[in-house]
């Protein structure tokens, strides 16, 4: 589910700041817009701006200069410059004047909500309660509400690859080349004997509810969220 975000779109072309507005809003973010920067200084809004998408080409204080000051002001907001001017000079000076993301138009629709998406994660990151536990490569370790809980190097390796698939699941064969055996009946049943032991692993570490399920005829399939944590 998409995290909703205070933006203000700062857009003088009347039609354009309509429909980016009206697009923003459909993925549940609180969205407005204003025609220039000065518009912007007297729009104090319901909360915070957690996020300003920028046209460079403003009457007044120009979208640079805009992107600046508010960067100074708020170090942590995100700024998304949306601009006709594509050299590469262009986009250095957007970067260096406060831009997390530079756009140039014609921008899709898609392409912004992207952008958003990925300022998202990190205005808003997800909240580590929101994890069962985590997951510690460097350490080859799990830490659970029981603390922590030693790995082999397959059993980190193979839930990490978990974690990272796509719904948190893969295929018997390549849960078996993860752990450097051969597709055959053999390798299926260590694998077996290593799901086993992952489960003893996420129940020592005070994990109670269901950590991986068999997929009948396909592989398995991690149940909770756990964090990856690179030290």
């Amino acid at each position: 589910m998409t995290k909703s975000l205070n933006i203000v779109v700062v857009e003088d072309h009347d039609a354009l700041r309509a429909v980016t507005v009206e697009a923003l809003g459909k993925h549940g973010h609180n969205v407005r817009g204003v025609d220039c920067a000065e518009a912007l200084s007297d729009e104090p809004g319901p909360a915070p701006i957690d996020l300003l998408v920028i046209d460079l080409n403003l009457p007044g204080e120009d979208g640079l200069s805009l992107a600046g000051r508010i960067r100074a002001a708020q170090p942590d907001i995100g700024i998304i410059m949306v601009t006709a001017r594509t050299q590469t000079r262009d986009r250095l000076t957007g970067y260096d004047s406060g831009a997390d993301i530079y756009l140039t138009k014609p921008t899709s629709t898609d392409e912004l909500l992207a952008a958003v998406r990925a300022l998202t994660r990190r205005i808003k990151p997800e909240d580590p309660a929101a994890f069962a536990c985590t997951l510690k490569p460097s350490s080859q370790t799990l830490h659970g509400p029981l603390g922590m809980i030693p790995l082999t190097g397959h059993d980190c390796a193979l839930l990490a690859a978990l974690i990272r698939a796509k719904d948190q699941q893969l295929e018997t064969w390549q849960l078996i080349t993860l752990t450097e055996k051969a597709v055959t009946e053999a390798g299926k049943k260590a694998l077996e004997v290593q799901i086993v032991r992952l489960r003893k692993k996420f129940l020592q570490a005070g994990i109670l509810e269901p950590s991986l399920k068999v997929v009948r005829g396909q592989g398995y399939r991690l149940c909770l969220k756990v964090a990856i944590r690179v030290d």
